[in-house]
C-alpha cells in the first residue's frame, strides 16, 4: 500500500531564509504523526507544501500516492487546519461547516448531516445557529478543527488543534483525535508534547527545515535510559535515606513521591527495573508504580541537544 504522504528532499526558501532544507518524511496510512520543533523549524511551511498552498523549490511531494496535491484531481481527500485559521464571522456555525462539506464533494443533505455530526462532537450543537463572530475563542478553535474533518478526508493536517482551549476541552479534543485516527491519517503540529504523547503513534522532530528524528512514540520514550518510580505517599527521611542507599549515585533529583534511576552504559532496562523494585520493596518503601524510559519531552530535548552539539563540531 502506498504511503499517505511522502516528502523527499523538499526544499523551500523565502529570500535568504531557508525554511525547508532537504526535508524527508514518510507517513503511512492510518497513522497519527506528531510534528515537533521550535518556531521556525519549518512545521507550517511543511503543511503549506503538503496542502499545495506552497510550491517547493526542489524535491518531491506525494499525497496519497498521487503526486503533489491537486484539489481538482484529489477533491475531498485532504482536510487542513491552518496555523491562523480565519473563519467567516457572518456565517452561522452550521452554514460554515455545511459549506466546507460541499467543497469536499458532499451533497446538500449529506453535507448538513456531517456538519451536525461534527457540531455535536465539538460540543457546539447549541451554538449551531450562532454567527461565528459571536463565538468565544475556544468555540472558534473547535469549529476550525471541525472544518478540517468534514467530508471524510483521507489525510488531515492540524496545526495546533488544542491552542487556546480550556483544560477540559483539551481532554475532549484528545479523545476526538483518538477516534478520528482510526478512520484516517492525521498529521498534528503542536508545542504541547504531552498531548502528542497521548494521541500519536509516531513523532517527527524538525530542526532548521530537516527531520532530525522520526519514530514510534514508545520507542523514543524507551530510548531514555531511566527507571521511573512513584510511591504511594510522601517518603519519610528514613525512607529517603533507604532510597539513596539502593539507587546510589544513579538516583536522579526527585520530589516528595517520585524518583528515577538513570541507567549506566551497558545496563539492561529489563534486568535493572525488576532488581530495583525488589530491593526497594525489601527496604520497606511504598512503591506504587515502576515505569521505564522517559517522556516525549525528554526524548525531544535529548535529540535536539545532540543536534546542536553536532552542528558545533
Amino acid at each position: 500500500m502506498t504511503a499517505a504522504l511522502e516528502l523527499r528532499g523538499v526544499r523551500k526558501r523565502y529570500g535568504k531564509n531557508v525554511a525547508l532544507d532537504g526535508l524527508d518524511l514518510r507517513v503511512e496510512r492510518g497513522t497519527m504523526l506528531g510534528l515537533v520543533g521550535p518556531n521556525g523549524a519549518g512545521k507550517t511551511t511543511t503543511f503549506g507544501v503538503i496542502s499545495g498552498a506552497l510550491r517547493p523549490d526542489a524535491g518531491e511531494v506525494s499525497v496519497l500516492g498521487d503526486g503533489a496535491f491537486d484539489p481538482r484531481r484529489q477533491a475531498g481527500a485532504l482536510g487542513v487546519l491552518p496555523q491562523d485559521c480565519a473563519l467567516n464571522p457572518h456565517s452561522s456555525a452550521r452554514q460554515l461547516l455545511t459549506f466546507f462539506a460541499r467543497l469536499q464533494g458532499l451533497g446538500r443533505a449529506e453535507a448538513r448531516k456531517d456538519a451536525d455530526r461534527l457540531l455535536e462532537a465539538m460540543r457546539l450543537t447549541d451554538r449551531a445557529s450562532a454567527r461565528v463572530g459571536q463565538l468565544s475563542h475556544g468555540m472558534k478553535r473547535r469549529l476550525a478543527v471541525a472544518q478540517a474533518l468534514v467530508g471524510d478526508p483521507q489525510l488531515v493536517l492540524l496545526d495546533e488543534p488544542t491552542g487556546g482551549l480550556d483544560p477540559h476541552l483539551v481532554v475532549e479534543m484528545r479523545q476526538l483525535l483518538l477516534t478520528e485516527k482510526r478512520k484516517r491519517t492525521l498529521i498534528v503540529s503542536s508545542h504541547i508534547l504531552s498531548d502528542l504523547e497521548q494521541t500519536c503513534d509516531r513523532i517527527a522532530f524538525l530542526e532548521k527545515g530537516r527531520c532530525i528524528q522520526e519514530g514510534a512514540v514508545e520507542s523514543m520514550r524507551a530510548a531514555i535510559g531511566r527507571v521511573r518510580l512513584r510511591f504511594a505517599r510522601t517518603l519519610t527521611e528514613d525512607q529517603r535515606a533507604a532510597l539513596q542507599a539502593v539507587l546510589g549515585e544513579r538516583l536522579e533529583a526527585s520530589n516528595d513521591d517520585e524518583a528515577s534511576y538513570v541507567l549506566e552504559a551497558g545496563e539492561a532496562m529489563s534486568e535493572v527495573a525488576p532488581r530495583i523494585l525488589a530491593e526497594l520493596t525489601a527496604a520497606g518503601l511504598p512503591v506504587l508504580e515502576v515505569g521505564v524510559g522517559g517522556t516525549l519531552e525528554e526524548a525531544y530535548l535529548e535529540t535536539r541537544h545532540r543536534e546542536v552539539r553536532a552542528d558545533e563540531r
